[in-house]
């Protein structure tokens, strides 16, 4: 990965517009004159963005800067100009209220629930701007939450950010660059440091160690050989940090465009026995029938090969926790009998204490219970099977399809064959099926009021009883119609025992 080379950032200065002449608060000329001076492609959209807003601030006698992802990104070169940002972090010497008072009447909103840290929010045209104070913070031992105090020095503003590559800023409207902890070369060398010492960023906030693992994964950068040493003392800082954070933490990583480079960060640095401990659990299994990996490495593949969608993600990475406790030895081979029941489990018991939403555990947990029920229908998929599978998967039938076949990690070429071949048929299957009859809302084909009506029952276990039966013909047969089903009613009714 390149980056915009030092010397061409160094330039922006020199060929940066003025606001000389621009049009009030409007600054239509400003940007109009952004196209005629040499400017980056890539850094156009946040001239542009952020010309009426450091008009307001150098006006009232204010510095303001561009931090965080927007100045990293812009930074960072690849074949196409990234995309215009719509939030964008900007930090200032002006107060919280110089800040609100000059974002009045120019943003569209603002919100002042951070502005005790120094934070002023406001939406524009429908970009969010994050204003903030320079700050100089420190942290308890005991807690995450900083004491905040106001400064006013970027320098000093800058050294308190999680990362090097977060620790640069761009003044505005000069789009001077200030970089005083090696950001840039950072970024040239593909090295992921702390401004700080790692020990005292990591101390003061621990929640940066699972940052590590996510921005080492998204750009695929090598962490300073520092770095690891300090999270491996101090992994078990985690204790401090909310559950919800590092739920938002572990789904950020999970979205990634390989997952894995992340989710081994926190294995191998200890990180994952804090919060995750079944994932390096997974490292002791070894799976007989991916038997050229452990379960760990088979799991980390599967996620990889996953569409990006966080929950078919988070099924993909517990799929398989069962399988330490259910290994069994048997005739020389290992066996892991009930594994998705037991994972599922798990599952729900990890998720809940990541606090995860009962619909997205649900979700996830089941996901994790069906993993296999394709394989129960090795001899073929009858009817039968198939309107059973739709209707235990319900609304998640393509999420389960899609973590079967990545299930398939085998190096045996002609092994993936033959399960992509079996899965072509199953959704061909039930392709032909829809065609024919609903049968993504398979039910019974009468309900429990014309079951009561038709055998003269008020309600009462034999209803549930009857549409148990009637779904059952459903299943077996397909759609009966109505008067198929009262007489197939009555002969159960004339039938059943007692």
């Amino acid at each position: 990965m390149a980056v915009v080379p030092p010397s061409q950032c160094l330039a922006l200065a020199a060929t940066a517009p003025t606001l000389d002449g621009a049009d009030g608060p409007s600054g239509d000329k400003y940007r109009e004159s952004v196209a005629d001076v040499t400017v980056p492609e890539r850094f156009r959209g946040l001239v542009a963005d952020t010309a009426e807003i450091a008009e307001r601030f150098t006006a009232a006698g204010h510095r303001i800067y561009l931090v965080g992802g927007s100045v990293r990104d812009a930074l960072l070169d690849g074949d196409a100009p990234i995309e215009a940002k719509t939030d964008l972090d900007l930090t200032t010497d002006a107060l919280p209220d110089e800040i609100e008072a000059l974002v009045e009447g120019w943003a569209d909103a603002v919100w002042t629930q951070g502005k005790r840290f120094g934070t002023i929010g406001a939406r524009h045209r429908g970009k969010v701007y994050e204003i903030t104070t320079h700050r100089a913070e420190h942290y308890h031992p005991d807690s995450r939450k900083p004491d905040v105090t106001f400064g006013d020095s970027i320098d000093a503003d800058l050294s308190r950010r999680d990362f090097t590559i977060n620790a640069m800023a761009l003044e505005l409207p000069t789009l001077e660059l200030h970089d005083p902890h090696g950001g840039l070369a950072d970024l040239v060398s593909g090295t992921l440091r702390t401004p700080l010492d790692p020990r005292v960023s990591f101390e003061d906030d621990p929640l940066r160690m699972l940052r590590a693992a996510r921005f080492s994964a998204r750009f695929d950068f090598t962490p300073d050989p520092d770095l690891l040493v300090a999270i491996g003392e101090l992994a078990d800082r985690l204790s401090i940090v909310s559950a919800e954070r590092i739920r938002e933490e572990l789904d950020r990583l999970m979205l990634l465009e390989v997952p894995s480079r992340g989710l081994w960060f926190i294995v191998e640095t200890g990180l994952a026995e804090h919060f995750l401990p079944e994932l390096p659990g997974l490292a002791l299994e070894q799976d007989p029938i991916h038997h050229h990996k452990d379960v760990l490495a088979h799991t980390m593949a599967v996620i990889d090969k996953t569409s990006p969608i966080r929950l078919l993600r988070l099924a993909a990475m517990f799929h398989d926790v069962g399988k330490p406790k259910t290994r069994n030895f048997v005739n020389g081979g290992v066996t892991f009998h009930h594994h998705e029941v037991v994972g599922a489990r798990m599952t729900r018991r990890r998720m809940e204490a990541l606090r995860y939403s009962n619909e997205d555990t649900d979700t996830v947990v089941a996901l994790v219970e069906l993993h296999l029920r394709f394989h129960t229908y090795r001899l073929g998929w009858t009817d039968k099977a198939v309107r059973r599978y739709v209707r235990d998967a319900g609304p998640l039938l393509d999420l389960l399809n899609e973590l079967t076949r990545c299930d398939c990690t085998t190096r045996n070429a002609r092994k993936a064959r033959q399960l992509d071949a079996r899965m072509d048929e199953l959704e061909a299957r039930i392709a032909e099926l829809r065609e024919q009859e609903e049968i993504d809302a398979i039910r019974p084909d009468l309900d429990g009021a014309q079951i009561m009506e038709h055998l003269g029952i008020g309600p009462s276990r034999d209803v549930g009883q009857a549409l148990g039966f009637l779904l059952e013909l459903r299943m077996d047969e397909g759609p009966l119609g109505e008067e198929e089903a009262r007489r197939r009613l009555d002969g159960w009714w004339a039938d059943r025992p007692g």
